[in-house]
């Protein structure tokens, strides 16, 4: 098996963009990743792309040129960037490709996504009763999270803090305004105990990798990471996951558990040696539980690790810099691939005022989505 490479990435930012289509964001984020590169369109030799609202990723061609090449359509939940990267990876590492291109995009209307149960494997009635709302999902799941491991309330609200107060120091995210603990708990209540500033929203953007095998990197001469792992796992049985009509009295794993430790093998590391993490935060108790089932805390532990700082911009393990989906939105192809071009920017020493100190040597990056899908990537400076 080869070495992957990121050689290059182009993102457009993350919000509402009015004048163009989520297809239109994708075409700029391949073209600035290519820009970066010094390549042209003719050059890649294959691409992985998703998009949950915008379109198929393969009719990029049409704006980018018909090249001929191979290009996978990828629809995964909202670990669909993260799955699109999971093909890219695996064909330049089973040596197939020497050059190709991992992209995701999307344009979601204002409100709430709107998923249906039969596109999901579930009878009317599921839907009809209010179990496709996925406010009221994330919510009942930190509340059992919270009586089991006695997380503090405050602890909620200074998740959102930092991720508002980071993003207001990225240039790709949407909310670029900090945010006092205060407003964020006393905020209007959504689904209890979330409030308002502690859901992201559905939003627009668009992220494209420009990937490469050892040989091409090195011939290329840009500034690269290694891609050191990649995995991707779905739901076990007993886990507790989006659109589950039933829970197992007897609790199993969870997909995030299983595709964290098959990275850790895969790269030879341990969470103990990552210097930034992205995780993926739909609400704040997503950010929180995720910290445990990447292996970073035990459960319980999340409460002094916020209180102290320790997932902070300085802290000893920063999380989601660039304020993650609280702060950035989520158009769901795109969000998983930007944690990664949030790790690319880190590790490379261009994150501007949000750079993590003491130069990052390994990233490590997760997406959830539904109804029980993770993928991990782990990168290397």
């Amino acid at each position: 098996m080869r070495d992957v490479f990121i050689v290059g990435a182009g993102i457009h930012a993350f919000g509402r963009t009015p004048a163009l289509t989520g297809l239109q964001q994708g075409v700029f984020a391949v073209r600035q990743a290519l820009d970066h590169c010094g390549l042209t369109w003719p050059q890649i030799q294959f691409a992985f792309g998703g998009s949950d609202s915008a379109g198929n990723a393969d009719t990029m061609v049409s704006a980018l040129g018909q090249t001929g090449l191979p290009f996978v359509n990828v629809a995964n939940g909202c670990a669909t960037g993260g799955s699109a990267l999971f093909g890219a990876y695996n064909a330049i590492r089973a040596g197939s490709f020497d050059l190709g291109l991992a992209v995701g995009f999307d344009k979601h209307p204002r409100g709430s996504f709107s998923p249906l149960p039969a596109d999901w494997g579930l009878p009317d009635w599921y839907g009809e009763t209010g179990l496709m709302l996925t406010t009221q999902f994330f919510a009942m799941k930190i509340q059992r999270y919270r009586v089991a491991f006695g997380i503090a309330e405050d602890t909620l609200g200074a998740v959102a803090e930092k991720a508002f107060a980071n993003g207001a120091l990225a240039e790709h995210a949407w909310r670029r305004e900090p945010v006092d603990r205060q407003t964020i708990l006393t905020s209007q209540m959504v689904s209890d105990p979330l409030t308002k500033f502690m859901f992201c929203s559905p939003a627009e953007g668009a992220v494209a990798l420009v990937l490469a095998s050892e040989r091409k990197a090195r011939e290329l001469g840009l500034p690269a990471v290694r891609l050191r792992a990649v995995a991707m796992r779905t739901r076990p049985p007993g886990s507790f996951e989006v659109f589950s009509p039933a829970l197992d009295l007897e609790r199993g794993g969870s997909p995030t558990t299983l595709a964290s430790q098959a990275a850790y093998e895969m790269a030879g590391v341990g969470p103990r040696d990552i210097d930034v993490a992205q995780l993926q935060d739909t609400e704040v108790g997503a950010e929180i539980m995720h910290m445990a089932e990447n292996g970073f805390c035990a459960d319980g532990e999340q409460t002094a690790w916020i209180a102290e700082g320790r997932t902070r911009i300085d802290g000893m393990l920063p999380v989601n810099t660039d304020g993650g989906c609280l702060a950035c939105g989520e158009p769901i192809g795109a969000s998983g691939l930007r944690q990664v071009y949030e790790n690319y920017r880190q590790l490379t020493g261009r994150a501007g005022a949000r750079q993590v100190p003491g130069e990052p040597r390994l990233g490590y990056s997760h997406v959830y989505g539904a109804p029980g899908v993770s993928a991990v990537a782990i990168v290397e400076r």
